[in-house]
């Protein structure tokens, strides 16, 4: 339980018990993500459905701002850094992890926030309008669990955050948390187009940058929860 209350102060903004830890416990927090993703969807279609209650727009409104500011943007900050160093790809490399590790934000990190908030918006609008509740409670649960793979597979591209985790996460912890996954997607057939997501995420990173940071832990989650709330929603539509 203390892994799980050390996850929840790394991930969000919630009030938890003030405690002390050491590192090796906070590496380890690391298999709790999951388990912090689904507090978070709750909490993310809670809001949502009392706003729809009036209109499937201010839900959709409510549950945007909960998600952000539960997450205390976090991940949107990855995304954005992750952004402006690709933007700068056409210059060496040493270019390009130069300005990952920059804490300043430009204009590509600007706008790829810019577009996964709206992106975020108007599927949560479209499954509220359908009082699709569940994508929003399983969506964020399901993207965390791409980092245990990250961080336990994948090369580290420095020694920061990604690098401590990656001890942390034992081979149990991902069959936990993939036997967990199955079970979502047999709730929410579409959610299985995680797996190839994260995948795609992981080789990607690793062939631009060299390997797994912090900031591209954050970009997956967000692009992979925007993709599976897409999912879900045609599947839904379609079935």
């Amino acid at each position: 339980m203390k892994g799980l209350i050390i996850a929840l102060q790394f991930l969000t903004r919630l009030p938890t018990p003030r405690i002390t830890v050491s590192s090796e416990e906070f590496a380890a927090s690391m298999r709790w993500f999951p388990a912090v993703g689904l507090i978070i969807g709750l909490i993310v279609a809670g809001g949502a459905w009392i706003g729809a209650q009036i209109d499937p727009w201010l839900g959709a409104l409510i549950g945007l701002v909960l998600w952000v500011a539960v997450t205390g943007a976090l991940h949107l900050d990855g995304l954005g850094d992750v952004a402006d160093g690709m933007g700068a790809a056409h210059k060496d490399r040493e270019r390009l992890l130069a300005v990952l590790a920059d804490p300043h934000i430009g204009s590509f990190g600007v706008c790829a926030i810019s577009v996964q908030i709206v992106s975020k918006l108007v599927l949560l609008q479209l499954l509220i309008a359908d009082e699709a509740w569940l994508p929003l409670i399983l969506v964020p649960f399901v993207a965390r669990i791409g980092p245990l793979f990250w961080a336990r597979v994948l090369p580290s591209l420095h020694d920061g955050l990604a690098a401590r985790f990656r001890t942390a996460v034992r081979p149990r912890d991902l069959a936990i948390w993939l036997l967990a996954l199955l079970a979502a997607c047999w709730l929410l057939p579409a959610l299985v187009l995680a797996v190839a997501l994260v995948l795609l995420w992981g080789r990607y990173i690793v062939r631009r940058l060299g390997g797994m940071s912090g900031d591209s832990h954050g970009a997956g989650i967000e692009l992979i929860e925007s993709a599976l709330l897409a999912a879900a929603l045609i599947w839904l539509r379609l079935t």
